[in-house]
């Protein structure tokens, strides 16, 4: 039996109050709440960490658009100006794998800033969301816990998105989980530094790897559509086998393998994308576990690649991401949940608030957008069937099966859904109209004068 305890009551004080309040500063939030004060209402954005970025700036995901490919038809909008401000900025460099351009998760961290600061939106760092605060069957705000203690901040919107639907659950939305056993990996992101350049890319041009080396000789099954195979990829596993060999990583490791990112003139390494583990990234005992015992093994993969890899040989580790690369936890029950045919079958919808390619990286899956077809995203598919009124859901928590997750869940993808979700929130205002009853025919129109495509 668990043992309890009671918390004593206790006033908060309304430290802040505005129109639209974005929790989580993701590729989602951070679009929504560009997209939100572009619109012209009062904007906060809410961050637990001390910069905004989300999986760019916190856990190292540089490889923004590396599905990219001459003949893709990618999104448009904010996710598109994110890349395109960071190299305007010097934050960016030639992704190995594609057309696009790898962000540097730290210098984002400034392109970040100076993009919040532009908009006009109100930045609160350092606030972790702890409960909603629900009256009359609307959402009215939120309570952070920070090193000021207890605070609350009230709002006519809420976007959520925490990337885990944490608020949606709180507030008793319907939210599913797919069990651990069948969750997409969780990882470790770390780069190095001290590599000779010439003589690592040399190494991989004499044996150069493709998408169907992925699933070849390991421990991963992975499937594609078949013209995927022959396309060039950043992957490494032979040095690993190698190390396995030689009695240099246990035989516990051989999920060991992945993908590098950029290796830039001064000797770094980013972007290693190398560690896997099964976890719940809502639990935070698995998530102690995986902090632990992700380090370790990647400190193990840089030991293999300083012995096996040529230009690794006096390489060491430059950094961790700040936290762990969490791809797969709560999705919520939506109006219309998304499925497998929406995202290979080019799904069209009149509520469409962008588009997205056909790149589907997931549960076994990788589909990379070499033909030109893609497909709408729904605005339904952000509004959770039931709960309180006045909150959507932004990012990858979107309402879908495994398939469309493994699509929507992609970086571009939650820019997509927050620039909507953001739009939404103020036309909502401006209209005096909830989520559910807004007009999405506004929204579109916003959402065009914003640069975003939607059909």
């Amino acid at each position: 039996m668990i043992r309890t305890i009671t918390e004593p009551a206790r006033a908060i004080d309304v430290i802040h109050e505005t129109d639209v309040l974005v929790v989580g500063s993701g590729p989602g939030g951070l679009a929504a709440a560009l997209a939100s004060a572009r619109t012209g209402v009062q904007t906060t954005l809410v961050e637990r960490y001390g910069c905004f970025g989300g999986n760019i700036t916190q856990v190292g995901v540089e490889g923004f658009a590396w599905y990219r490919h001459p003949a893709t038809v990618d999104s448009e909008g904010i996710g598109r100006e994110f890349e395109d401000r960071a190299k305007a900025m010097g934050a960016a460099l030639p992704e190995p794998q594609s057309i696009s351009h790898a962000l540097d998760a730290e210098a984002f961290k400034y392109v970040a800033d100076v993009l919040v600061g532009e908009a006009g939106v109100q930045p609160m760092l350092h606030r972790m969301f702890v409960a909603p605060i629900v009256e009359d069957g609307e959402i009215r705000g939120i309570i952070t816990e920070s090193k000021a203690g207890r605070e609350a901040i009230l709002a006519k919107r809420v976007i959520d998105a925490t990337g885990d639907a944490d608020i949606a659950a709180r507030v008793g939305a319907p939210v599913f989980k797919t069990p651990k056993d069948e969750m997409m990996s969780v990882s470790v992101m770390f780069s190095m530094c001290g590599v000779n350049k010439t003589a690592f890319i040399d190494a991989v041009k004499a044996d150069p790897q493709t998408y169907a080396d992925w699933a070849k000789d390991g421990e991963w099954s992975v499937t594609t559509a078949g013209k995927e195979d022959a396309l060039f990829s950043p992957f490494l596993r032979k040095p690993f086998q190698a190390a396995h060999k030689a009695g240099i990583l246990p035989d516990s490791l051989k999920t060991i393998a992945g993908t590098w990112g950029t290796v830039s003139d001064q000797g770094d390494l980013t972007y290693l994308n190398m560690v896997h583990m099964t976890l719940d990234g809502t639990d935070p005992d698995d998530l102690t576990t995986g902090e632990i015992e992700g380090r370790a093994q990647a400190m193990h993969a840089i030991a293999a690649l300083r012995q096996f890899m040529p230009g690794c040989d006096n390489a060491k580790l430059r950094n961790f991401g700040m936290t762990l690369g969490i791809r797969d936890t709560r999705k919520i029950d939506a109006v219309y949940n998304m499925i497998d045919g929406d995202v290979r079958g080019q799904g069209r919808f009149d509520d469409s608030i962008g588009i997205f390619p056909e790149f589907i990286d997931g549960y076994g899956l990788l589909i990379i957008p070499t033909t030109g077809r893609y497909f709408h995203i729904p605005y339904r598919s952000m509004l959770p069937k039931s709960g309180p009124r006045n909150l959507i859901v932004a990012g990858r928590s979107l309402g879908g099966d495994k398939v469309s997750h493994a699509a929507v869940r992609n970086m571009m993808a939650c820019a997509v859904a927050g620039q909507g979700a953001g739009v939404a929130a103020a036309i909502s205002i401006k209209h005096d109209r909830d989520f559910h009853t807004v007009d999405i025919a506004k929204v579109q129109a916003e959402l065009r004068r914003q640069g975003a495509r939607i059909a």
